[in-house]
């Protein structure tokens, strides 16, 4: 991994990555995954590393978040129940996944439109989850974050403002925490199915560590929720286009 004839320009790029990602309470495996990508590591060795990645980041913002009073238990567990079986599940797998990010990317664009206030507005009126509504929504995501190797969050959290089910802050402290046991439960996955991880793999850990420290103390107690929503929005673009063409 390390050999990478451009690796000194991959790991300048790796921390505001991680920054961009931390702010609004995710862990960044789409955006570690493109960022792969175009530095054309070896594709066996990328899912497992963005997962790596996504535990120790999304785990960074979720203790600011939480610190600041975001954290909302309730709706976490709404989405966790079945997201963390499943998203180990999908971990197992390996499966040609284009289909699911050309899938997943469509998706994207509305919640895209939907941060921007292109369409609709925000709700102060907020709603209580269902349970089928959580055990449903929690699982899809979960299942397909295991199989193509990504937290979930850049799905749940547009999801939570779309559907009216909690506030910016509040979204990004839930996502953090559903990053952060989706991408624990699809790596155990990974490792029992026989994967394993490079050595090089823990430097690119205390790389996105230092944007992901800044990223979740900044989006947590300084960046305002009109600001988030449009760094939210900058980072969905990221992840559709990665979806799109990676």
């Amino acid at each position: 991994m390390l050999q990478n004839d451009n690796i000194y320009l991959f790991l300048l790029i790796l921390p505001v990555v991680s920054f961009l990602y931390s702010s609004v309470g995710h862990g960044g495996a789409s955006g570690y995954l493109a960022l792969m990508a175009l530095f054309s590591f070896a594709p066996e060795s990328m899912k497992p590393t963005a997962l790596l990645l996504n535990i120790f980041v999304a785990g960074i913002s979720f203790y600011y978040y939480y610190k600041a009073g975001f954290f909302n238990k309730k709706l976490f567990f709404s989405f966790a129940i079945a997201s963390i079986p499943l998203a180990y599940f999908g971990g197992t797998l390996e499966v040609d996944a284009s289909i699911y990010k050309k899938i997943l990317a469509v998706l994207l664009i509305f919640a895209i439109l939907k941060m921007l206030n292109i369409f609709g507005k925000e709700s102060d009126n907020i709603k209580k989850v269902k349970l089928w509504q959580g055990l449903l929504v929690g699982g899809i995501i979960g299942f397909f974050s295991g199989l193509i190797g990504i937290g979930g969050g850049i799905i749940l959290t547009p999801l939570i403002l779309l559907l009216h089910w909690g506030k910016m802050k509040e979204a990004a402290a839930v996502s953090a925490l559903f990053i952060w046991v989706n991408s624990a439960a699809a790596l155990i996955g990974q490792l029992n199915s026989g994967v394993s991880i490079e050595k090089g793999s823990l430097l690119l850990v205390a790389i996105a560590l230092i944007g992901g420290v800044f990223g979740g103390y900044y989006g947590s107690k300084i960046i305002k929720n009109q600001r988030l929503r449009h760094i939210l929005a900058f980072v969905l673009i990221i992840a559709c286009f990665k979806l799109i063409f990676t």
